[in-house]
């Protein structure tokens, strides 16, 4: 459950102020011990500014290929435009010495509209009914 930042300061004006233990408090209150004190460490570290939630998103994602490699493969694949997705992945590990996958290549293709449609195969039956 997600407090306020109001509530969080009452919670923990009521653990100070309480006569009994923190963690039998904590329990009368239905309030898990981790994050009483993460919040007081917070609490004690800014004060009440330092209360309220932060974005649970990270700032960047550790696997995330950077763009200037991003632009360097579209570059490359405009480079060799004859190549399939997965050849030019493979070529691109050989001679840049930067791995990336198959399926990434093809989503910094698709992002960037390089991406041909491929002819649809035609069925037996419709092969049959034009002879």
């Amino acid at each position: 459950m997600r407090y306020p930042a109001s509530e969080k300061l009452e919670i923990i004006c009521t653990v100070e102020g309480s006569h009994l233990p923190t963690k039998k408090t904590l329990d009368m209150l239905g309030v898990p011990r981790t994050s009483f004190y993460r919040w007081y460490d917070r609490y004690l570290e800014g004060g009440f500014e330092a209360l309220p939630d932060h974005s649970p998103r990270p700032g960047s994602v550790w696997n995330r290929i950077p763009q200037d490699r991003r632009d360097d493969l579209i570059e490359f694949a405009l480079e060799y435009e004859v190549l399939t997705t997965r050849e030019l992945a493979v070529k691109y590990t050989d001679e840049q010495r930067y791995f990336k996958s198959e399926t990434s290549a093809y989503r910094i293709f698709k992002a960037a509209d390089l991406i041909r449609e491929c002819p649809t195969r035609r069925s037996l039956s419709e092969l049959g009914q034009e002879n």
